[in-house]
């Protein structure tokens, strides 16, 4: 520890505190606070999480079938990726080793129109605003009404292409939010022919705006090359699904860890036992528990999951589209933007045409009208449920008693996986951006363009067109106020 560090250490009354609360144009309520020293440095950066849920504990004595419709609640961004989790789990609970054609095809087309709309939200509503005017620009433009207005085609793209998700969710849950069509064991509804040939009708038109889509971030990346290579950039393990033979595969596979020079720490995992490989840590500064391997400790065991992560860690991804296009995001800046953390949004794009290929492939399979919804087998007391729901890896684990009530329950979402790498990319960013600088809305406004970077679900909220109230006060050693910054 340098000798600056043992001085701040001794006496932390010197440390000035930064607070940006709200955080906006994310799902959900969290803020952060940086603590500066008296030559301005970031001390330390902290994501916290300041509303409580406790799913984890109100579904606790409710029959298992209530699940998969009950833990949507969580989110109304993502509530198909909780609803299949916990469908997955309740799977072996009921005993159903394998479902049946039907089943597991409507279930991946659902979760498919997921992915599709969830990114298509998150890049052209939530983050293009920042991409595409600068993150320091106008706030009063800086949200999806100035996109509409300066870049109308790309706005109405991202629109469709979020409508045309929402319908396959539709057709195969029952309801664009919240519905019902996955349940322990398998579906309740297969699709009709007008269905079907209702989303054909439009599948290639997504296929090409997606394919769009991902040249409009690389556009972005090569107009802002030197800021994007290392705006909030930091070594990280990382841990996410892959098929048996290393594709990428968002519904189902083993686990694979990697470290930060993309070296095996274990590669195709059962999940089930997923215990064996992850522990959670709980700070008394957050709600949201801090995920680490268990091999490598809490101190270095943290790791990042989600869209980055996936594609840059599978072998390869198995539509022909998406995969040309990866390999061309690992070869670009030699490789330096596949580490990025803006590289995030490019990887997200991939991901949403490789969503957008499968959809297409998924309609011309007859398996989807199939007649055959359920399977079922010997009775389990536990089960657990992963796949990689948008945001990142999202496990579901419950225990079942003998009067068919979930009497235990884990739940690890992707934002919590993420929660360290969070944390560290703010405060890259802080040290970079506001060290010794005057408070601007603008600069604030680059803390909150690192998190979104990992398009986090801090729980189910709305965007506000950046007009979010936030108030920040900058205080010096002896507790007068330097300056403040209020906005909305």
């Amino acid at each position: 520890m340098s000798p600056a560090a043992l001085e701040t250490a001794r006496n932390p009354e010197r440390l000035r505190r930064i607070v940006i609360e709200p955080l906006s144009r994310v799902e959900g309520h969290g803020k952060v606070t940086l603590l500066m020293d008296e030559d301005d440095h970031v001390q330390q950066a902290r994501l916290h999480i300041v509303e409580f849920r406790a799913f984890e504990k109100f579904i606790q004595g409710r029959p298992y079938w209530e699940v998969p419709v009950m833990v949507q609640r969580l989110c109304g961004i993502c509530p198909v990726s909780h609803h299949l989790a916990a469908s997955k789990a309740l799977d072996q609970v009921v005993g159903a080793t394998q479902l049946t054609p039907t089943a597991e095809k409507i279930r991946r087309l659902m979760h498919y129109g997921q992915i599709l709309q969830s990114h298509a939200l998150h890049f052209f509503h939530l983050s293009s605003p920042d991409l595409l005017f600068g993150f320091d620009s106008d706030v009063a433009r800086r949200n999806i009404v100035g996109v509409a207005a300066a870049y109308p085609d790309v706005a109405r793209q991202g629109v469709l292409l979020r409508k045309y998700g929402q319908e396959v969710i539709r057709h195969t849950a029952g309801k664009r939010i919240h519905g019902t069509g996955s349940v322990p064991g398998g579906v309740n509804k297969n699709l009709t022919i007008a269905e079907r040939d209702e989303l054909k009708r439009d599948i290639y038109q997504v296929v090409a705006w997606s394919r769009d889509s991902v040249r409009l971030v690389r556009q972005l990346f090569e107009a802002s090359l030197e800021e994007y290579r290392s705006f909030g950039t930091f070594r990280a393990n990382t841990l996410s699904l892959v098929r048996a033979d290393g594709a990428l595969d968002l519904y189902h596979g083993g686990l694979r860890a990697r470290d930060a020079d993309n070296r095996r720490i274990f590669d195709h995992v059962d999940y089930c036992r997923y215990w064996d490989q992850i522990s959670e840590e709980v700070k008394d500064w957050s709600y949201m528990k801090f995920p680490f391997l268990r091999s490598l400790g809490p101190e270095d065991g943290w790791y990042r999951v989600g869209p980055l992560t996936r594609v840059t860690r599978c072998d390869f991804i198995p539509t022909p589209l998406a995969d040309r296009e990866r390999r061309e995001f690992m070869a670009f800046d030699d490789g330096r933007a596949a580490l990025a953390t803006l590289g995030s949004h490019w990887a997200r794009m991939i991901e949403m045409l490789h969503a957008a290929e499968a959809i297409k492939d998924l309609l011309h399979d007859d398996d989807l009208l199939g007649t055959e919804l359920m399977s079922g087998g010997e009775r389990q007391a536990r089960g657990v449920g992963v796949l990689e729901a948008p945001r990142g890896t999202l496990i579901h684990h419950y225990r079942v008693d003998e009067n068919d009530q979930v009497v235990r329950a884990n739940l690890i979402v992707s934002t919590t996986h993420n929660n360290q790498a969070m944390n560290n990319a703010i405060r890259e960013v802080a040290r970079k951006y506001l060290d010794g600088r005057t408070l601007t809305e603008g600069l604030l406004n680059h803390i909150e363009v690192a998190v979104r970077a990992f398009d986090p679900c801090l729980s189910c909220a709305t965007h506000a067109m950046g007009k979010m109230p936030l108030s920040v006060q900058l205080v010096d050693a002896e507790g007068s106020l330097v300056d403040t910054l209020v906005r909305g």
